[in-house]
């Protein structure tokens, strides 16, 4: 079993405050009867179970799995003090949502109103199948220990030419067609070199489109690093013999850079990238 908590409360801070009376909606009678006694909550044993903090939504939304550690009454609310789990990744509603079956959430507006249920649900067994564990990381760059992945995101690796300022053009309009938004590397400047920065924001990506056009070595690395971190990777170019060996058995897109050409491309990449993600 688990607590359910399904706040609008700053859950980082580790210590908030909840309703007192929405307590146990959506629980079952038979664990309501187990976890309050004389019209009593049996805090202490509420403290016991593993916990789901929740933000409301069922979008992107963060979720955090921990304890209780310490709880007492504060007039009509409960006041918590709580502890994530670190070896569990921040989650994200949308997740939450697609498996709400399996953790007893079968009605939407669960994820719309403030409450906290205890649901008969072994919440790690489900954590070990829906949430990727830890994986080893490099010592060239860094890599969160969790991934995180955008889903609205796409990531465009290409030769940084004036040659190619309409082809990134057309790659930020195929994106939009497809419900994403589109990223290259010089929109961001988070980290002090380059190659960290490249490497968070293929992480992210939902999708990375890689132009290999012109046998560019830099784009090559990115798509070894896309290829290796499992995202789906969308190759195209204006030379089929641009693509080497290695790559020559996955499908491309092959444009011609005019503007009939560019046209065509923005059309055929859309396409591939609504594939993907599903809409």
């Amino acid at each position: 079993m688990f607590n359910l908590m399904m706040f609008n409360v700053d859950w980082e801070s580790g210590r908030v405050q909840v309703p007192l009376g929405r307590v146990f909606e959506y629980t079952e009678d038979s664990l309501v009867n187990m976890y309050k006694e004389n019209g009593a909550l049996q805090l202490d044993l509420l403290k016991s179970l593993p916990c789901l903090f929740c933000e409301e939504g069922t979008r992107q939304e963060s979720a955090y799995v921990g304890r209780i550690v310490q709880a007492r009454l504060a007039g009509d609310a409960l006041a918590l003090e709580v502890a994530f789990d670190r070896d569990v990744p921040v989650l994200q509603n949308e997740m939450l949502y697609e498996n709400r079956i399996d953790l007893d959430m079968p009605h939407d507006f669960e994820f719309s109103r403030n409450h906290w249920a205890v649901k008969n649900v072994d919440l790690y067994r489900f954590l070990l199948r829906n949430v990727r564990p830890r994986r080893q990381r490099p010592t060239v760059f860094e890599l969160p220990e969790h991934e995180r992945i955008d889903a609205s995101l796409l990531s465009a690796m290409m030769p940084f030419d004036a040659g190619f300022r309409e082809v990134h053009e057309v790659i930020n309009q195929a994106s939009e067609d497809a419900g994403l938004r589109c990223r290259r590397v010089d929109d961001i400047w988070e980290a002090p070199s380059i190659i960290q920065d490249v490497v968070s924001l293929i992480d992210r990506s939902r999708v990375v489109v890689c132009d290999c056009t012109g046998k560019n070595p830099n784009v090559f690395y990115e798509v070894g690093i896309a290829h290796t971190l499992g995202r789906d990777v969308v190759l195209v170019t204006q030379n089929e013999y641009d693509i080497p060996f290695d790559l020559r058995h996955i499908r491309y897109i092959k444009y011609l850079n005019n503007g009939e050409g560019l046209l065509k491309l923005r059309h055929k990449l859309a396409n591939r990238i609504r594939t993907i993600v599903g809409h």
